[in-house]
């Protein structure tokens, strides 16, 4: 059953919270929904095209954004938060947050971007799925990308890890479903402290969908 729907919803109030605390009327729901996705989408790209490291990826875990009347908050839960600071120094999250300005409609309203590191980024599913893409756009086969990852997450103490990897993989004319498992992922246990992240990624024989699901402590 926890296969066929999403495993935070399904764990909403129990062991997983929400990413975006606010109230809004009936009227302003959907424009307010929007602009969430616009302020995540705009973090993403901002980070993945300006920041580059060692393994030339960002590392974003999550973004959470609180709305009040003429202000809003967004808290950024990265991996590797130096990148981001140290960029022209300090001037990095001030460009961040002129391009979220930019990006949305309204100008009379204020914008805070907070920047918290994440002590064991690879304990996080979108962390990972990052990595993982990067491996397959240049070309690393799938299982070893697979494995590495699955020993990245160990080192870090989780109790389980499930990878899975959807697409023409290894450019195969037939696409399938692989996937490789550590640990256990009882995923049809609610009190189950479960993450979980979707990913996709464009390579040379198309869209390859990567989805990981991680059993915290």
């Amino acid at each position: 059953m926890a296969q066929k729907i999403n495993p935070l919803g399904f764990r909403l109030g129990v062991t997983q919270n929400d990413r975006s605390h606010w109230f809004a009327q009936q009227r302003n729901y959907s424009k307010d929904l929007r602009e969430d996705k616009k302020i995540r989408t705009c973090i993403e790209n901002y980070v993945r095209t300006h920041i580059k490291s060692s393994s030339n990826y960002g590392g974003i875990a999550r973004v959470e954004i609180r709305r009040k009347i003429d202000l809003i908050q967004v808290k950024i839960y990265i991996g590797f938060p130096n990148l981001l600071l140290i960029e022209g120094r300090g001037q990095g999250v001030e460009k961040l947050r002129n391009d979220v300005l930019n990006m949305l409609d309204s100008v009379d309203r204020k914008l805070h971007i907070a920047i918290e590191k994440v002590a064991k980024p690879y304990r996080k599913p979108n962390i990972l799925a990052e990595y993982i893409a990067l491996q397959l756009e240049k070309r690393v086969p799938f299982r070893k990308t697979m494995k590495k990852a699955i020993e990245l997450a160990e080192r870090e103490e989780v109790e389980g890890i499930q990878i899975q990897i959807a697409g023409r993989l290894d450019g195969k004319e037939i696409a399938r479903v692989e996937w490789d498992k550590g640990g256990r992922v009882p995923l049809q246990t609610i009190r189950a402290r479960i993450d979980y992240c979707y990913y996709l990624v464009q390579t040379i024989n198309g869209v390859l969908g990567i989805k990981i699901w991680i059993l915290e402590e």
